[in-house]
């Protein structure tokens, strides 16, 4: 006896499908059942369950954030919505060396972890237990996870970090590192730019990370120095892969200061020189100016600094630097010792070094975005669509499809997530289905928290988390552990 049972969860139709790998488009449908991509082809009507037309629509895979700090944010507001909104299945969380595991203080979490952590019900001994209090938060999107050198740091060293570790702690940080990696952790993060870390040698970062190969692990970076020294710190960056046979990523990447404006010529090619021979590649977000802690040098180096986030002075928020040091009575360097601790927006970034960087052959994209800030970036709500509608629709640096592989393919790719990235039969059914005529970002510096336009529906493992532009109340994010 023949079954009336539709075969499929939900049918997409008449869509175009652009898979994640850089190949061109098709039209198709595409089926789902459970959490998998069942069948993608034209399908027989009245297969599915429900059945959705999408004609004008492209069909991608969902996007994978590659460089996040929603560390804390996937645990205190679990729906996810800035991500969501833009078309974010996937973050990669415990970037720039910051992580919530394993770090075994109790009280508030300080100096730099304090971008990101403002609690220590976020952070975990263990990664295993961080990971617990992931799973019962229930997130929207899915997660994975870096283990941050600046935290591995703090849980041996303390608060005397302004020296190089020993070779006691050195080995205490690299079997910490070697549990986590045990635990599902994709690897190590630095981020040398930072006072935490900023007297480790690159030795002891060779050290540390040596366990990384052990588990196919990789080693993504905050650079030591994005300014002058950025050549200097992208061949320490590159060193530190090839001593240690390990796949390196370069965060973030970007020219910093006006005097190193054009600087991604010399910087690119280092790059696509260096991947003749070993594996890299880089993260970037489409915008000039960049976001994190209040910082002396960066606000040396910037054309205009914007407060995002401030203890002592919440009133300054969304305030540029200069009218809060008017209101205190003293110089913009003073006051970043006045507002402490606190956060920036700095404009620190060439339009033409950034639109070079997006268009490199081996860059992924990644927000950088800060959900706890009080005026993020905008980045945290607008970076996908904005890299889609700016950059690819309107100013064609690079193809649909290769916009698309880059948020998707590659990053599934280089940050080894089994399954994920691509729209082919047999894969995790993460989808973003999009207008390509009116996609764009909403958010600005004026009015950071604006969600995108453009973006029909969001699928995370076979469930609609977004709906006709609408979040549903669907948390089905998974965690996503090293293989």
């Amino acid at each position: 006896m023949l079954s009336d049972e539709p075969l499929y969860d939900l049918i997409f139709r008449n869509g175009t499908v652009i898979d994640g790998s850089g190949e061109p488009r098709i039209k198709a449908d595409v089926a789902v059942q459970g959490d998998r991509i069942a069948d993608i082809g034209h399908l027989v009507r009245g297969n599915g369950r429900r059945e959705i037309d999408v004609s004008g629509l492209i069909l991608a895979p969902g996007f994978i954030d590659v460089h996040t700090h929603d560390d804390a944010a996937i645990i205190s507001r679990p729906q996810m919505l800035p991500k969501l909104t833009q078309g974010v299945t996937t973050v990669i969380c415990g970037n720039c060396g910051i992580s919530g595991a394993p770090y075994n203080k109790t009280g508030d979490p300080p100096d730099l972890l304090r971008l990101v952590f403002k609690s220590d019900r976020f952070v975990s001994a263990s990664l295993e237990g961080y990971l617990r209090k992931v799973k019962d938060a229930a997130p929207a999107t899915n997660a994975a996870f870096l283990t941050g050198h600046t935290t591995l740091r703090m849980h041996v060293m303390g608060a005397d970090l302004g020296r190089v570790a020993t070779a006691s702690e050195i080995s205490a940080m690299r079997e910490l590192l070697r549990q986590c990696l045990a635990e599902g952790s994709l690897g190590l993060s630095t981020g040398l730019f930072y006072q935490p870390a900023r007297a480790a040698s690159t030795n002891e970062v060779i050290e540390v990370a040596k366990v990384l190969k052990l588990y196919g692990g990789i080693y993504t970076t905050h650079l030591r120095d994005e300014g002058d020294a950025v050549i200097e710190s992208l061949e320490e960056a590159l060193q530190i892969g090839r001593a240690t046979d390990t796949p390196v990523i370069v965060s973030h990447h970007k020219c910093s200061g006006r005097k190193n404006f054009g600087r991604s010529v010399e910087t690119l090619a280092l790059l696509q020189n260096a991947h003749r021979h070993q594996q890299v590649a880089w993260d970037v977000y489409p915008y000039t100016a960049a976001s994190t802690v209040l910082n002396e040098e960066m606000v040396r180096a910037s054309v205009k600094t914007l407060i995002t986030w401030c203890d002592p002075h919440p009133e300054f928020c969304n305030l540029n630097l200069e009218r809060a040091a008017d209101v205190l009575g003293c110089t913009p360097i003073e006051a970043v010792t006045k507002l402490q601790p606190a956060g920036a927006i700095y404009f620190m970034m060439d339009e033409a070094d950034v639109t070079r960087i997006l268009a490199s052959s081996q860059a992924m994209i990644g927000s950088d975005g800060l959900p706890d800030d009080q005026h993020p970036h905008p980045r945290l709500w607008g970076t996908f669509p904005r890299v889609l509608g700016r950059y690819v629709r309107e100013r064609k640096i690079m193809t649909l499809e290769d916009g698309v592989h880059r948020m998707t393919g590659l990053a599934a790719e280089r940050f080894a997530l089994h399954d994920r990235g691509h729209l082919a039969v047999g894969k995790f059914a993460d989808m973003c289905v999009f207008d390509p005529q009116c996609i764009l970002d909403s958010a600005s510096f004026e009015s950071p928290t604006q969600p995108a336009v453009g973006i029909h529906y969001v699928l995370v493992n076979g469930q609609m988390a977004l709906e006709n532009g609408t979040p549903t109340s669907r948390r089905s994010g998974r965690i996503l552990l090293r293989h």
